[in-house]
C-alpha cells in the first residue's frame, strides 16, 4: 500500500491573522480601512437589501426625530459590519461610540459608557456575543427603558438607584448569531444579515478602492483578484495592496490580468480564492477519512486547529463553493472537491457515497 507522506500542521489561531485571505482584521487592514470605508449608504457597495432596508429606517427615524431601533448585524467577519455602523451614525448625523464585547469586562465599564452618550448617539458593539452575562443584564434596562441600575453601598445599607440615560442607537455586530442569548436578541428592533459578495460587487469594490489608492487598474486585471477575494471586501483590499505592491516591483505601467495571476501565484492563492490551509482540511477529510463523514472536532483535531476556527473562518467559504456539506453525521467533501484538488473520486460500494456524489 502506497505510504502518504503526513501533512505539516496546520497554523494556530494567531498564526491564522496573518493569512493574506483571513477575513479577520490585520494591523495593515486598520489604517487601509478609515481610508477605504464608504461613508455614505449611497457610497455602499452590496448588501442590497440591508441598504434598502436601513435606508427607510433612517429616513423614517430622521423625520420622528427620534434614534434610529437598535440593530444587530451578523454574518461572517470582513463583510463591512463596523462600516455599516459608522454609515447608521453618520446618516443619523450624531456621534458614533465603538467598543467590543470582551473589552467590557464589568456591569461598572459599560455604565460608564452609557452615561457618556450624548441624544441619539450609535453605540457600537462588536462581537456583542462575547459580552459577559452579567454585563448583559445590565444592558436590557438601557435598551428598553433608557435607564440603569446601579447598586450604592453594602450590606443592609445597599440601596438601589436608577440612572436615567439620554436614547441612543445600540448596533451590535456578532459573527455567531446563535451564540446571542434569546432576551439581547429580541431586544434589537432590527436584524440584518450580512452575506458575501458576487464577483460583480467585489470588482466594483476593488476599482473604487484602486482609485482611492492611486493604484492604476483594468476591469480584467479587477475581476482577476475579485474572483479570489472569497467575496469579501477586507480580503479584496488586501489581495488588491499585494498586488500593486508587484506590479511596481514589475514597473507595470497598471495592474492586468497577467500582473494579478502572477502576484496571487505567488501569495499560493488559487484561481477560486483557497489557500494552502483550506486545501489542507479538504485533503484532510478527504485523504484521512475517505471524504466524510467526519465531526467538526476530529477534523480540528487531525489539522491541529481550533474547532471554533474552521467553523467560523474556514467552512463558510468551502460550503459556499460547494466543496463541503454539513450533514447530521458531520462533514462531507463533495465532488467539486476532489475535482478541484484534482484526486480520483473513490471507487465504493457504499450505495449512500454513490448516491452523494451523484446528487452533488
Amino acid at each position: 500500500m502506497m505510504q502518504r507522506t503526513p501533512a505539516a500542521p496546520a497554523p494556530t489561531q494567531q498564526e491564522d491573522e496573518q493569512r493574506i485571505v483571513t477575513p479577520k482584521a490585520r494591523e495593515e487592514d486598520r489604517v487601509a480601512d478609515r481610508n477605504l470605508r464608504p461613508r455614505r449608504l449611497q457610497e455602499y457597495i452590496g448588501q442590497d437589501q440591508v441598504k434598502q432596508s436601513l435606508s427607510v429606517f433612517i429616513e423614517a427615524a430622521r423625520l420622528r426625530e427620534e434614534p434610529l431601533d437598535h440593530t444587530l448585524l451578523y454574518g461572517p467577519p470582513g463583510l463591512g459590519k463596523t462600516t455599516l455602523a459608522t454609515i447608521i451614525a453618520a446618516e443619523m448625523g450624531v456621534n458614533l461610540r465603538i467598543t467590543s464585547g470582551p473589552a467590557i469586562e464589568r456591569p461598572g465599564d459599560l455604565v460608564s459608557i452609557l452615561t457618556n452618550l450624548r441624544p441619539g448617539d450609535v453605540l457600537f458593539i462588536d462581537e456583542i456575543h462575547r459580552l459577559n452575562r452579567i454585563v448583559e443584564e445590565v444592558l436590557y434596562p438601557a435598551m428598553e427603558d433608557f435607564a440603569v441600575d446601579i447598586i450604592i453601598g453594602k450590606g443592609p445599607a445597599a440601596r438601589s438607584m436608577r440612572i436615567n440615560l439620554p436614547k441612543f442607537t445600540l448596533v451590535g455586530a456578532t459573527t455567531r448569531l446563535a451564540l446571542l442569548t434569546g432576551p439581547l436578541r429580541d431586544r434589537f428592533g432590527s436584524v440584518m444579515r450580512l452575506d458575501f459578495y458576487d464577483i460583480d460587487a467585489t470588482q466594483t469594490i476593488i476599482t473604487r478602492s484602486a482609485g482611492i489608492l492611486g493604484i492604476p487598474i483594468s476591469p480584467v486585471g479587477a475581476n482577476a483578484i475579485a474572483r479570489r477575494a472569497r467575496g469579501t471586501p477586507r480580503i479584496a483590499n488586501r489581495l488588491l495592496k499585494r498586488v500593486r505592491d508587484v506590479a511596481e516591483v514589475r514597473g507595470a505601467p497598471s495592474i492586468d490580468e497577467a500582473i494579478a495571476d502572477e502576484a496571487l501565484a505567488m501569495l499560493n492563492v488559487d484561481e477560486l480564492g483557497l489557500d494552502e490551509i483550506d486545501r489542507r482540511i479538504l485533503e484532510t477529510i478527504i485523504n484521512k477519512f475517505d471524504g466524510g463523514p467526519v465531526g467538526i472536532d476530529t477534523i480540528a483535531a487531525a489539522t491541529s486547529e481550533e474547532s471554533d476556527t474552521i467553523m467560523d473562518v474556514y467552512e463558510p467559504f468551502l460550503i459556499q463553493l460547494g466543496f463541503l456539506q454539513r450533514t447530521p453525521r458531520g462533514r462531507l467533501a463533495t465532488r467539486r472537491a476532489y475535482e478541484h484538488l484534482s484526486i480520483p473520486l473513490p471507487q465504493s460500494n457504499d450505495i449512500r457515497q454513490q448516491s452523494f456524489f451523484e446528487d452533488a
